[in-house]
């Protein structure tokens, strides 16, 4: 039979004797290539179809980056409306759809995307030209629409990554289809920078000018529209030729807003004609000079009561302060003054020198104004919040342990050199003055300092009860507290608003209440979110705050103060002069006065030196011995005070309890009433005293120190020159006198008239025992915006600089008279 096998090359298809077409296996291989490659792209555009898809599904609208989502907290003075500064991460200001103008959403628009309203986010041509720039590594191409500008700068890091490009593209499409076009408008608007530091449409109305978004006029929103696209060559203020470069831009969007129909020809043609004018714009001052400090201190103090830095500086928070714009502008005015006036004195100038001054509302514990420094940018450091030893300031404080502990303020103290048991080294006031027996209240007024020893040394555990007592006043811990028998002399360390602080005490009959310098804080919504607590705790007991009031009453009418008395109004202070040795050098490191009303209290430092522990001694007052608390510090704060008072109702202290009278010296421990009231009495001028003696008393023989106190020191008038005297206070030596204690102003209820000031009588100061005659100059001082005139008084009203302690009077490093 015949094979029946099939010819497997397929020959027997074909006639015999054909041949194949030539080329024809090649070209069916060509087709098969073909077809898979066909077959291969369309699974790669299928897949890579899908792969999109599944990454577009995947990829959603993240949580913006933070800084694009703060607003700026504004801080006010304690009126609640004048602005004292600002505090941001960016400069921004959000702003809701509807509180933004037509004006600059029609104007941004035909600037930045004039499809915006209809496209999808990203235009085809778009997607063509950002994904063909992603294939050759390059980045999105242009952001051509304001959703693709909006994605990049709201949600995207600056990683030149793939995956971050494509995740660009996939987000602008996301956005484009899922969000309304007026929400991604409104988030651009208030998203965008505009340059000048300004964040979103409100930050930039302000920034170039002066206005608020709500006020633009077409113009001025045209402006801001072209600014936008790039600021560093379209900002007026940033370079040489912008301002040509911002109107061919500015004309550019008012074309697009005429072929919109949002403008008509005639507006078209009016506008374009020049840019509109720009306003002079303040340069951001917020960390400049004094308000550096009260904005350093508001930042401090919120972060202490658990407020976080991002809440603080991005969280749109409106907060109301405790200055007083009027007490703060003079606080810096009257600081400003004498650190160039003292300054003057001094070999240095005024560089080195550091008065501070720190002022407390009575009650409340409202911090209404302080002096620091001049700059903050400059320095840092606040010389109101520094610690510093607090020299005889520290007596009063003393004064409260001593009541508590069986005294009065008629209690016999030593007031002559005397060495302390299981002491070697004796205690001296300055320059070795001898007073003999004092009463606590002359300790006080007289700032002597070998009674406050004495008297610390009769209290049980009597170091501590001092500290103690400073602490209850809400003076806390700091250098220099160490628990010795000179603790009363005033070495601890304070700062002046610590002491303002303590003294606000005793004048809230010995209710603590804690400074402060916020009142209230709003969040973005106006809603209170913290207001400061000023219920304060009864730290000292009511009768012993008005027997220290009544003793520190004594300081300013008839004793180391009285450069502030008579006034027209009350007050209790107490001066301090800080005597130090160093390098075998006798000198003055710090000086204070520290005094309140019955609804202010004000403390008053100078220090020199980079550290503040430098000798104030060569910015003393031409004619004083040393520089003393009673002259400048005294000076600074009754220049303060007499515009803190003015206007303020008439108060006046407790009348005092006169506790432990008539038990002195018996060995009874203090127990405080069961109702803590002050008790009335008689006056200061009416309490007998016990005779102090005069023959008897030892005197200096070749120690004179001159007078502290000069006459007349100024007639004023407000507000302070701007050109600083060359000659300041000066004195003639004094002569010798022997004075009597006797205070000038009865402690009354009632006001005292209204008539010029007068010299009250000669009183001891403690230290010097002499009298100086009227000076022969005024003192230049800045003038308040009363008319006073104040005649120093007959009497020097401290001679402090020293612990007392040493061959020289000065000794060992505790503190100071005075």
């Amino acid at each position: 039979m015949a094979d029946k096998t099939p010819d497997r090359t397929g020959s027997a298809s074909r006639p015999a004797g054909a041949h194949a077409p030539k080329g024809s296996g090649s070209f069916g291989l060509l087709k098969k290539i073909a077809g898979v490659l066909a077959i291969g792209v369309l699974v790669l555009a299928l897949v890579g179809a899908i792969a999109g898809l599944v990454f577009y599904n995947r990829t959603s609208l993240p949580d913006p980056n933070k800084e694009f989502t703060t607003n700026t907290t504004f801080l006010y003075y304690n009126d609640g409306e004048t602005k004292l500064g600002s505090f941001a991460v960016q400069n921004r200001q959000s702003l809701s759809y509807s509180q933004m103008p037509q004006s600059i959403k029609d104007a941004v628009v035909a600037a930045e995307n004039r499809d915006f309203w209809n496209d999808r986010g990203i235009s085809p041509t778009g997607i063509f030209r950002s994904a063909w720039a992603i294939a050759r590594g390059g980045e999105v191409q242009g952001g051509s629409t304001i959703t693709q500008q909006y994605i990049k700068v709201l949600y995207l890091s600056q990683d030149r990554t793939m995956a971050r490009k494509l995740r660009e593209l996939a987000l602008a499409v996301k956005m484009g289809k899922e969000m309304p076009k007026e929400e991604i408008l409104q988030g651009y608007l208030n998203t965008i920078y505009f340059g000048r530091g300004a964040y979103g449409i409100q930050a930039a109305s302000k920034s170039y000018f002066n206005t608020d978004a709500k006020n633009l006029t077409v113009p001025q929103a045209a402006v801001l529209a072209s600014v936008l696209n790039n600021p560093s060559i379209y900002d007026p203020s940033a370079a040489k030729g912008n301002k040509d470069r911002l109107l061919e831009r500015y004309r550019y969007v008012l074309s697009g807003m005429l072929e919109a129909g949002k403008i008509t020809q005639q507006q078209h043609d009016q506008w374009a004609k020049a840019l509109p004018t720009f306003p002079d714009i303040p340069l951001n001052q917020r960390w400049v000079g004094t308000n550096g400090y009260l904005l350093k201190m508001v930042q401090n103090e919120l972060m202490a009561k658990g407020f976080t830095q991002g809440q603080i500086e991005g969280g749109g928070l409106t907060i109301t302060t405790t200055f007083d714009k009027k007490l703060q502008d003079r606080a810096t005015e009257v600081g400003s003054y004498y650190k160039k006036l003292v300054g003057q004195n001094g070999d240095g100038g005024a560089a080195k020198l550091h008065p501070a001054i720190a002022s407390v509302k009575v009650g409340s514990g409202e911090v209404l104004a302080i002096y620091g420094g001049e700059d903050y940018i400059k320095n840092t450091r606040n010389w109101a919040t520094t610690d510093r030893p607090s020299a005889s300031t520290f007596k009063a404080y003393a004064t409260v342990a001593g009541l508590r502990n069986g005294m009065s303020l008629r209690t016999q103290l030593k007031g002559s050199t005397y060495r302390p048991r299981g002491d070697s080294v004796i205690v001296r006031n300055e320059q070795g003055h001898q007073y003999g027996p004092v009463t606590l209240r002359k300790a006080l007024a007289d700032s002597i300092n070998t009674a406050f020893v004495d008297m610390t040394e009769q209290i049980d555990n009597g170091p501590q009860e001092v500290i103690k007592a400073a602490n209850d006043a809400g003076v806390p811990k700091g250098e220099g507290w160490d628990p010795n028998g000179r603790v009363a002399l005033g070495m601890a360390e304070v700062s002046p608003l610590e002491n303002a602080g303590g003294f606000a005490t005793f004048a809230n009959e010995g209710r603590h209440v804690p400074n402060h310098v916020v009142a209230e804080v709003k969040d973005a919504q106006g809603k209170v979110i913290y207001s400061a607590d000023t219920e304060g705790e009864q730290n000292i007991e009511q009768d012993i705050a008005a027997d220290v009031v009544s003793g520190l009453r004594s300081v300013v009418d008839g004793g180391t103060g009285a450069r502030v008395a008579n006034m027209g109004f009350q007050v209790a202070g107490k001066t301090g002069t800080n005597g130090i040795t160093r390098e075998g050098r006798n000198i003055i490191n710090s000086a204070w006065f520290v005094a309140t009303s019955p609804q202010i209290s004000t403390s008053v430092m100078f220090v020199a030196g980079d550290d503040g522990n430098a000798s104030l001694d060569n910015y003393r007052r031409p004619g004083d011995a040393a520089f003393f608390g009673g002259t400048y510090p005294a000076m600074v704060w009754r220049d303060f005070m007499k515009t803190a008072m003015e206007g303020q109702e008439w108060k006046s202290f407790p009348e005092p309890a006169n506790v432990n009278l008539g038990k002195e010296r018996t060995g009874e421990v203090y127990v405080p009433p069961a109702t803590p009231t002050a008790q009335p009495s008689s006056s200061a001028t009416q309490e007998p005293e016990a005779s102090q003696p005069t023959s008897s008393q030892p005197q200096p023989s070749d120690e004179q120190q001159p007078s502290e106190q000069p006459a007349d020191d100024a007639t004023e008038s407000s507000p302070a020159p701007t050109e600083q005297p060359t000659q300041p206070e000066t004195t003639q030596p004094p002569t010798e006198q022997e004075p009597t204690e006797q205070p000038t102003q009865p402690e009354t209820s009632q006001p005292p008239p209204q008539t010029t000031e007068a010299a009250p009588p000669p009183t001891s100061d403690g230290d010097a025992g002499n009298q100086p005659p009227p000076a022969t100059t005024q003192a230049p001082v800045p003038p308040p915006t009363n008319q006073v005139t104040q005649q120093a008084p007959g009497r020097s009203a401290e001679a402090g600089g020293g612990a007392g302690q040493g061959a020289a009077g000065k000794g060992q490093d505790g503190g100071g008279n005075g």
